[in-house]
C-alpha cells in the first residue's frame, strides 16, 4: 500500500514492513519520517515490524535519519523491530557510524 510518493522517493507498507525506494534527500526525509511514524503508531503493541531500505539509491544520511526516527518510534510503541534491510551504500554508512550494532540488520 503506497503511503507516500514524492521527489523521487516512495514509501510503501508491505504487510508488516515499511519499504522505501528511490532517492532519499533532505527535501523528502521529514515527510517519509512522518508517514512512517503514523503507520507505526497504528500498529498493535507487541507486533513485529521490519524496515526495508534496500531500494534506496546512493549514500543518504537523510535516509539514515529516517531509519533512526522509525526505530525510536517502534520502541516507544512497544513494537518488535525484527529486521532492517539496507542498500549496500546505506549498510556501509551505518557501519561507519557504528549504528550496525543497534539494528537487527538482515543479510
Amino acid at each position: 500500500m503506497p503511503l507516500l510518493s514524492r521527489a523521487g522517493a516512495t514509501l510503501e507498507a508491505d504487510g508488516a514492513a515499511l519499504v522505501v525506494h528511490g532517492e532519499v534527500g533532505f527535501e523528502v526525509a521529514a515527510e517519509l519520517a512522518e508517514e512512517g511514524v503514523a503507520w507505526l503508531r497504528g500498529r498493535p503493541g507487541g507486533s513485529g515490524v521490519a524496515f526495508d531500505l534496500s531500494g534506496v539509491a546512493g549514500v543518504s544520511s537523510a535516509a539514515l535519519s529516517v531509519l533512526l526516527e522509525w526505530t525510536r518510534t517502534a520502541r516507544a510503541a512497544d513494537l518488535r523491530l525484527e529486521a532492517v534491510r539496507l542498500s549496500p551504500a546505506l549498510g556501509r554508512l551505518t557501519d561507519l557510524a557504528g549504528l550496525d550494532r543497534l539494528l537487527p540488520l538482515a543479510a
